[in-house]
């Protein structure tokens, strides 16, 4: 039962600081999606960077679709947040109950956190490929996320599945080097409060932040490409692009789109987009995990306050 406890503190928390910092991020990544979607040649481009997408938007009058498919993206946030921190910690804990170490170690951390990611886009596959084709959507033609779905076929739904579940690589390692960097941090702590009943211990709201930025930007860099092909295989189909059927069919997979990419604009196509991705994820993951370490707290003082009021109270009714 105090498994189950953990894992739903755990993932309640993580899914409200996903909520919340998708939100508050929202216009920078809509723009970074459109940008990131575009692929012409070099000197044809609609979009130079982030901000011609803003100022799009802003001249167009239609700054409101800087937040098209919010809802779903939400949506999709929340459960996945859920689901991945839930899955995590529940299967990081039954390893070392079952292991009967004391710490895990850093290839355990990875291969648990990785199978809780695929675990997750598999589930949650269609809300992202939704939220993805709303977001890179004509400004003012979004459409909402039935209709976008119902367009295309079932496997539509699931464009970049493939691509998604390589890309648990990324959250892996994030999570993965933060777990390690909080560990070495919080010993020292622990180790006073041995023996003594209380909350877990968490890291201030700064140390926080300045994990998950870095981890994140290490993780970004790495997997970038590839986080580029998912945007363009998941991205609506713009009336400007002047693709023929045949080459949009082409782009929606893995080779074809990083084919596409190379042809069109060469080695760099590959990074373009980098600098934003970075930014909106590191911000995105920093803000995340600071949340998620102030809510978690808050919640086992609540559990823990619960508990002991349950306790107390199943005592007068025995002494009585």
């Amino acid at each position: 039962m105090a498994l189950n406890m953990e894992s739903l503190a755990e993932a309640t928390s993580g899914a409200v600081g996903s909520l919340l910092s998708t939100t508050i991020l929202y216009p920078l990544d809509t723009c970074k999606s459109k940008y990131q979607a575009e692929l012409r040649a070099h000197g044809q481009a609609k979009y130079r960077n982030t901000l011609d997408v803003l100022l799009e938007a802003i001249s167009s009058r239609q700054v409101l679709s800087l937040y098209q498919g919010l809802g779903t993206k939400n949506v999709q946030s929340f459960v996945s947040s859920f689901i991945y921190f839930y899955g995590y910690d529940f299967f990081k804990k039954l390893y070392l109950k079952r292991s009967g170490f004391k710490s895990i170690g850093t290839r355990a951390n990875l291969v648990i956190a990785v199978v809780a990611g695929a675990f997750t886009v598999i589930i949650t596959q269609p809300l992202d490929t939704a939220s993805s084709r709303m977001q890179t959507s004509d400004f003012g033609k979004s459409k909402g996320f039935w209709k976008t779905l119902s367009e295309g076929t079932w496997s539509e739904a699931f464009d970049g599945l493939g691509i998604s579940i390589i890309l648990t690589s990324n959250p892996a390692i994030q999570y993965t080097a933060f777990d390690q960097f909080k560990a070495r941090m919080l010993k020292e702590k622990m180790k006073s409060k041995r023996g003594v009943e209380s909350s877990p211990e968490s890291l201030s709201a700064f140390s926080a932040f300045i994990l998950g930025a870095v981890s994140k930007c290490f993780a970004t860099c790495i997997t970038y490409p590839l986080i580029r092909c998912k945007v363009m295989i998941q991205s609506a189909e713009s009336e400007e692009d002047g693709e023929d059927e045949a080459e949009l069919k082409a782009r929606k997979t893995i080779s074809g789109s990083l084919r596409a990419i190379w042809k069109k604009e060469g080695l760099m196509g590959f990074f373009k987009g980098l600098q934003p991705q970075i930014l909106k994820t590191v911000l995105s993951s920093a803000l995340l995990l600071m949340i998620k370490e102030k809510i978690s707290k808050t919640t086992w003082v609540l559990l823990l306050a619960v508990r002991r009021y349950l306790f107390l109270t199943r005592a007068r009714l025995k002494s009585s």
